[in-house]
């Protein structure tokens, strides 16, 4: 068995982001920038007015001094004369400040009455945004690699681009096997139980932006699984779950070998998730996740997640576990390292992670009740409530 640390490096050595697609801007939310934004216009595109007014020479702006007013500039209609000396023009926020103008008089501080501008109160700030003091044209407004975030999406559209260069989702190939396993929603037979991996999974690698293909579930048999990896030609990623162990039924494997398989590792000393198997069907990556639904929900957080971001162009980030307080005791653990379910709840000078009670590989309520999981080291002491440990926070997925 290796480690959970080594199993993750395997895995994602060999990854190479998918593609690059171009979408419309709208469409790009969620998606991950190929190639680097360089402005197309500077913002603002003019020096313009950040507050309702008057725009005037600073010098002339002195308390109760009377200057003529000339025009206005409504934001959208720059005005088109020069101003002189005395001078001002109505403008508003947005406005372009007028050719000879260097400053703007709120409102607040001004009264307009026959063509004339009186200053109440002195200037004590310009109230202007320089032309390019958000960005110039040429400036790397975002960075390649990033996921674009909804103000990602307005500061490129600001920029002067309708269309963005991404990377295309990833397409994961999901195959769940086993003779026992009905779709939710059929009848379950004698000694049968209903796929939750399947949607779970799905939901998943969607949410780490991935497109899930569903494939029909795969019986035990060797040609069953052969054909379900046939079926899933063209995707970037096949997960399979179930039939991973060593029982005379757990044929995954030997169907996958029917395809060209090899095998890169099985089992991790890990608790849950231990029969989880990695390799390769030509240049398709392969990962085969436990059938028990807790360890492969706690296999997909752990290696999936990782996986699929860099599939679809993020550089590989470890899952990033963080310090909190026990608050109950924890027996010490043996050579697997350990992934307990935990509620969490705030104590005052940080987080508090109370393992649940029940911790069984099939016990989904426990699992949709945790808010994280606690890392237990192998071999990791006896711990009381209160010691600090490493847990990695569910964030709701």
């Amino acid at each position: 068995m290796i480690s959970v640390d080594e199993a993750r490096a395997r895995i994602v050595a060999g990854l190479k982001p998918v593609a690059v697609e171009t979408v419309g801007l709208a469409q790009a939310h969620g998606r991950v920038l190929a190639k680097p934004v360089l402005a197309r216009l500077s913002m603002p595109p003019a020096d313009v007015s950040a507050m309702d007014g008057y725009a005037v020479r600073a010098g002339d702006a002195t308390a109760g001094a009377s200057l003529r007013l000339i025009g206005e500039a409504a934001a959208g209609h720059p005005f088109s004369g020069q101003m002189g000396p005395g001078e001002a023009v109505r403008v508003f926020t947005g406005s372009v400040i007028p050719a000879g103008a260097d400053a703007v008089l709120i409102q607040e501080n001004a009264n307009a009455e026959a063509g004339f501008v009186q200053v109440t109160e002195p200037l004590t700030a310009r109230h202007v945004r320089a032309e390019g003091e958000d960005f110039a044209v040429g400036d790397e407004v975002i960075s390649a690699g990033r996921r674009l975030s909804i103000r990602d999406i307005g500061v490129a559209g600001a920029a002067g681009y309708p269309w963005l260069s991404v990377h295309r989702k990833p397409r994961v190939a999901i195959l769940c096997t086993g003779d026992e396993i009905s779709l939710p929603g059929e009848p379950v037979p004698a000694g049968g139980i209903t796929n939750s991996n399947a949607a779970m999974l799905a939901a998943f690698v969607t949410a780490h932006g991935a497109e899930a293909l569903l494939l029909p579930i795969a019986r035990d048999t060797e040609d069953a699984v052969a054909e379900g990896a046939e079926a899933a030609r063209g995707a970037d990623l096949l997960v399979t779950t179930g039939g991973a162990s060593v029982g005379a039924h757990d044929l995954v494997q030997a169907g996958l070998t029917r395809r060209g398989f090899a095998l890169d590792f099985w089992k991790i000393a890990m608790r849950p998730g231990k029969p989880l198997i990695f390799g390769s069907i030509n240049a398709m990556p392969v990962l085969g996740l436990p059938g028990n639904p807790v360890s492969a929900y706690v296999c997909a957080t752990l290696f999936l997640g990782g996986a699929v971001t860099a599939l679809g162009g993020l550089a590989y980030q470890a899952p990033k576990f963080v310090k909190a307080r026990l608050g109950a005791n924890m027996k010490a653990n043996d050579h697997r390292e350990d992934y307990v379910r935990a509620v969490l709840a705030e104590n005052g000078d940080g987080w508090l992670a109370t393992p649940l009670p029940v911790q069984g590989s099939g016990m989904l309520r426990a699992l949709a009740r945790a808010d994280a999981l606690i890392r237990r080291a192998p071999f990791a002491p006896a711990a009381k409530a209160g010691d600090f440990v490493d847990i990695l926070p569910l964030d709701g997925s």
